[in-house]
């Protein structure tokens, strides 16, 4: 008797997922070198960090977020249908829309470039705001190609070719990751980071050049003009509103972070430590999330049959992506909590970034720690409203997190953040940072936290909604209650490891083996103890991957 052959979305989410499993350990690899040679709080780091996240609004406002809400879902369905001809010229007017507005905004955020720092970080001044101004506009034409390569995505996600789109940052992190190892040595951190915004365009037009013979080669009867008179254009344009907007809203609870942060003391500093800490939080959001929903999603949409039909498919789908992503994700929650440290020192700690910034960069972490599970099982449920071709709920839902995150971060951030300070290193009796840094490392910390508190509300409310349009999608609470028993028992052995193991081989061997080793050592032994478990109490996806 064989193996059990797996669900095809399983194969596609494992696919996405190895893609991105690829990108995101290229761009671990690029913070590496990027922490070496900035450092943990200097300005240079800070201002290229918030330099890269302005233009990435025009990436998140129309790339893949809005492409899977708007595009994919009637792309999708056309395949489904065999009508390849007219699939070929929606892809191709929405592909001639996207360069015409992108161009527009790529030239208008160039010129408007000072007014926008002053408005997203108002924290900035004198240096830091002049080369925060000159790194944007290097920034801004690469971000418009970025959108352009979301556009391949979307068309290679629906012929059900996965794992190409989502392996092709590798080649934007490895432009960075060149441009820094060549010119590190050679030049200070204020031309370094100049160099380093040349060097992210290049990078983004290779991301873009790889795909698109692989576009032509699967969607064979694309026709690069604006045919608005196209119904299933029409309705791609009617539901791209909805979902930039809501994409906006979420974009600016993230730029709300940034702004307040801004205003903390060291505000570079502190932007630079979020801006480590949201790298390493964004790990599993994209790995487990984004992989799940990005592989459910075509399959959601191509759904054919009566409307209870296609609810009891949708139903099906949400229950294993919810299921799917929390089997990765819980566990992910307690080792950020209980042994973040070490992963933070495993992939920064070197150069110019000490051990203070490794404890820095894991109190923050832990604070995200709060809305992760709920951040990405959200996911799942936005790729079932999109496949339902409603992109207006959960904008609803995105405006009352944002409004939340904001309110909440500033109490966080500094009227709450004394109550942070003292929970951390009072309670849980955390080393206390620096004096000096205090301020910026639990600020923050309320700031990740505070946003986390939101996600619950938002991914509450979609819940909430999909069970009243669909039903209920109902998780027996006993397989939560294995996860985190399973999760819970993998931290206390990653914390003996950490904490006692490792310590006393440094002493056998009488030096230090590095950062590394450690976390390499700490995620193995959490990471062999949570499967084991998992299998032992014969939960069905720690047998899948194993086997697979």
């Amino acid at each position: 008797m064989g193996n059990p052959r797996p669900h095809p979305t399983h194969r596609f989410a494992f696919l996405v997922a190895l893609g991105i499993f690829l990108s995101r350990i290229a761009g671990l690899v690029r913070e590496h070198v990027f922490a070496r040679y900035f450092g943990g709080t200097s300005m240079a780091a800070g201002v290229f960090r918030a330099g890269l996240r302005i233009p990435n609004f025009l990436q998140n406002l129309l790339g893949e977020g809005v492409l899977s809400a708007a595009f994919i879902p009637v792309y999708a369905r056309l395949l489904a249908e065999g009508d390849e001809e007219t699939a070929g010229k929606v892809a191709g007017a929405i592909a001639s829309i996207l360069a015409l507005v992108v161009s527009v905004i790529v030239v208008l955020g160039m010129a408007l470039t000072p007014w926008i720092v002053d408005v997203i970080v108002p924290g900035f001044t004198g240096e830091a705001r002049d080369l925060t101004i000159r790194v944007v506009r290097i920034l801004f034409p690469g971000v418009g190609i970025l959108v352009l390569s979301a556009w391949c995505l979307g068309v290679l996600n629906s012929h059900r070719k996965f794992f190409l789109s989502y392996v092709a940052p590798v080649l934007w992190n490895a432009a960075m990751i060149a441009t820094m190892i060549v010119l590190g040595s050679r030049l200070g951190q204020v031309s370094l980071a100049v160099a380093l915004a040349w060097g992210t365009v290049a990078g983004s037009a290779l991301q873009f050049a790889v795909q698109v013979p692989f576009v032509f080669r699967y969607a064979k009867n694309l026709r690069f003009r604006i045919a608005s008179s196209l119904p299933a254009v029409r309705t791609v344009v009617r539901n791209t509103l909805p979902a930039i907007l809501s994409r906006g809203v979420v974009q600016i609870s993230a730029y709300v972070d940034q702004l307040i942060a801004s205003f903390l003391q060291n505000g570079t500093g502190a932007v630079s430590v979020l801006g480590y800490a949201q790298t390493i939080y964004l790990l599993p959001v994209s790995l487990f999330g984004m992989s799940v929903a990005a592989a459910e999603l075509p399959q959601m949409s191509s759904a054919i049959g009566s409307r209870e039909e296609v609810y009891a498919n949708l139903r099906g789908r949400l229950h294993s992506g919810v299921r799917q992503v929390s089997f990765f994700i819980i566990p992910t929650v307690v080792a950020f909590a209980l042994i973040g440290r070490a992963l933070v020192a495993a992939l920064y700690q070197s150069g110019h970034f000490g051990k203070a910034d490794s404890t820095y960069v894991w109190y923050v972490l832990c604070g995200s720690t709060i809305g992760l599970l709920a951040v990405t099982r959200g996911r799942i449920y936005n790729s079932g409203f999109y496949a339902l071709r409603d992109t207006t709920t959960p904008l609803w839902f995105a405006t009352v997190r944002v409004t939340l995150t904001a309110l909440l971060g500033y109490l966080f951030a500094f009227p709450l953040r004394g109550f942070i300070a003292w929970f951390a290193t009072g309670f849980l009796h955390l080393p206390a940072p620096r004096p000096e840094d205090a301020a910026l490392v639990f600020g923050a910390a309320g700031l990740t936290a505070s946003a986390g508190v939101a996600g619950w509300i938002e991914y509450l409310l979609l819940r909430r909604a999909m069970a009243k349009r669909i039903g209920a999608v109902q998780i027996a609470t006993t397989y939560y209650a294995k996860l985190w028993v399973c999760a819970l028992a993998a931290g206390l052995v990653g914390v003996g490891v950490y904490y006692f193991g490792l310590p006393q081989l440094h002493s056998m061997l009488a030096r230090s083996l590095g950062p590394v080793f450690d976390g390499i050592s700490v995620v193995a032994a959490f990471g062999g103890t949570y499967l084991g478990i998992a299998w032992l109490l014969r939960i069905e996806e720690a047998k899948r991957l194993l086997l697979r």
